[in-house]
């Protein structure tokens, strides 16, 4: 079966859609839905303090990798921790990638250890 979502450019999935994130507070889970809503890219997330998140886990199906779908998610991640003023974790590796890749001074002061 092929899908059309493999021809997409970066930032973009299927029939030109944009990525969009979505954030679950109640799952604690990040998500990009994926041709339709039967796949999605997922960041997960726990609370390991009142002030801290451990962002634990990056997945995007093999079928939409290299399409920078996961830097939406981190993105979105990071977004969340500078909005609500929180401290993070990094478990995930891609998310420490991310943030090495982008630098940005809201991200770092964040960062823990």
């Amino acid at each position: 079966m092929a899908h059309s979502a493999a021809a997409a450019p970066p930032g973009v999935l299927e029939q030109g859609c944009p990525i969009r994130v979505e954030h679950d507070r109640r799952r604690r889970q990040f998500t990009v839905r994926l041709n339709g809503c039967h796949d999605r890219a997922v960041l997960l997330y726990e609370y390991v303090g009142k002030r801290t998140v451990d962002l634990q886990h990056t997945e995007v199906p093999d079928a939409y990798r290299g399409r920078g779908i996961a830097k939406h998610l981190a993105k979105a991640a990071l977004d969340f921790v500078v909005e609500e003023d929180l401290k993070a974790h990094l478990t995930c590796w891609y998310i420490q990638k991310y943030v090495k890749e982008n630098p940005l001074p809201q991200y770092l002061e964040r960062v823990q250890p």
